[in-house]
Order: structure tokens, then sequence, then C-alpha cells
């Protein structure tokens, strides 16, 4: 008897399309901190601003730009993902594509954010592709929602994330953002960084939801995602007898703006 194949980087990106309502009832939202950190970073006011939204997912990040004023337009390529935001977004326009090859008139958007999503592009091809989007003074967001790693709750859960699949959630996004910083094909970017640290406190059920709406636990086989889910449940517990986490985040921003 023959093993399956282990997933690929593409089984990954794809595995959302079938859990779209569970990744937009369990998902961490992001702080009003981030969007004032990214008018600062980028010198202007979201409000009125032309945005694109990459990898817009079901609308998390694309929905709160909209209400901080921003002409928002979300660019999504997951069938599942693209319909729950229609369903859920209907004052919002979204167009299908990636950010590889954006759907997009060349200098067109004062913003391009990437919310959760740039560590599923080809920097190599999605920097020149942000370049040709963006008008001149236009910035590149890329941002996501990191474990804050010194919390011991935090790390002992990802140590055992590592040890059972192999993959280490704090590094992968760090690795994403060193990539993002090093796919520079021309002078014209120049990343500034910043985290923002915030919280929410949720009943342990959307925590797990929350687990297994990643990536890496929608590809592995059923039986082995809910035995890893159960055994999470009893080592919370013990941590959060009420029942209720306090998830802490370490949002990692990062922008480049254009000459």
């Amino acid at each position: 008897m023959t093993s399956s194949p282990p997933p690929t980087h593409a089984d990954r990106a794809h595995s959302f399309n079938a859990a779209a309502a569970q990744y937009a009832a369990n998902r961490p939202s992001y702080p009003p901190a981030l969007f004032d950190a990214l008018e600062e970073l980028t010198g202007r006011p979201l409000a009125g601003a032309r945005v694109a939204d990459v990898g817009a997912g079901t609308g998390i990040s694309t929905a709160l730009l909209h209400e901080r004023g921003a002409d928002v337009l979300a660019v999504e390529p997951g069938d599942g993902m693209a319909a729950h935001f229609r369903l859920t977004r209907p004052g919002i326009p979204i167009v299908r594509g990636d950010g590889n090859a954006l759907p997009l008139a060349d200098s067109c958007a004062d913003l391009l954010t990437y919310a959760q999503s740039w560590h599923w592009t080809d920097p190599d091809r999605a920097v020149p592709e942000a370049l040709r989007v963006l008008r001149p003074g236009g910035a590149l967001a890329l941002w996501w929602n990191r474990d804050a790693a010194d919390i011991e709750w935090i790390a002992r859960q990802n140590d055992r994330i590592r040890r059972l699949f192999g993959i280490d959630p704090y590094a992968e996004k760090g690795a994403a953002a060193a990539r993002a910083v090093k796919a520079q094909p021309t002078e014209r970017l120049r990343f500034t960084r910043r985290e923002v640290r915030w919280s929410r406190r949720v009943p342990l059920d959307i925590h797990l939801a929350n687990l297994g709406s990643h990536s890496r636990l929608l590809v592995c086989p059923e039986g082995h995602r809910d035995a890893f889910l159960a055994e999470e449940r009893d080592h919370l517990l013990e941590v959060f007898p009420d029942g209720f986490v306090e998830e802490t985040y370490d949002v990692l921003l990062l922008v480049a703006t254009t000459p």
C-alpha cells in the first residue's frame, strides 16, 4: 500500500475554498491600530484612497478598509472564498485573480494590500505586478497576524504543531516577510516594518475552529486533524479552565512606498 504524496504549496493554497464559512466565522480580525500604522507609514489617509485588497479571502481585511473610507476592490483567486465574499459583502466589488497576474490596469491604485496572503504569491512575479498597478507615490502593504511567541501557552501550542505537522507557523510567516523584502527587482521598493500587538478573548470552540481553518490542518487526513484538535482541547482547558481563550497576536506589517 502506497502512502499519499505530501500536500503541495498549491494544495494548501486551494484548501480554504472548502472551508470558507469556517474561515470567516473563526479567524481573528485586525485592530484599529494596524490601520493607524498603515496610514502613518503610507503618509495618507485611507479615506478616499483607491485600494486593491489582494487575496481578499472572505473579506475580513477588505471590510475594515471599506469601513475606514477606502474605495476598495477585492481580488481573490479561489472559488469558495469568492463565493462567500459575494454572499456576505454585497456592497464591495470583487474580481477574480491573484497577485502574480493582477487583473488591474496600470497605475490604477493608491494602495495594494495583502492580508495573510503574500506568502501564496511568487514574489518575483508579484513585486513587478505591484509596481505596474500602483500609481506614483502609491504603496504596497503586507501584513500577517502572528501568534505572540513570548506567551508560554502559545509557544507550547506552536511546538506541538511543529512536531505533529512539521511546520512552524511563526517561522513560516516570518520567512514570507523576508522573501518580500528580498524580492525587489528594482530599487523602487523599500519596506518599513512595524509590529502591532493585540488580543481577543474567545470561547474555546472558536479557538479550535480557528486552528482548524489553517491550511496545515485543512490538508491533513480528517482523523489526524480531529485527534489533534481533541488533544488541544484538553491542553487548553488546563490553561483556561473557564473555557475562554486569550489569543494574543503580533501583527507584522510591511509597507513600501513607490517614488
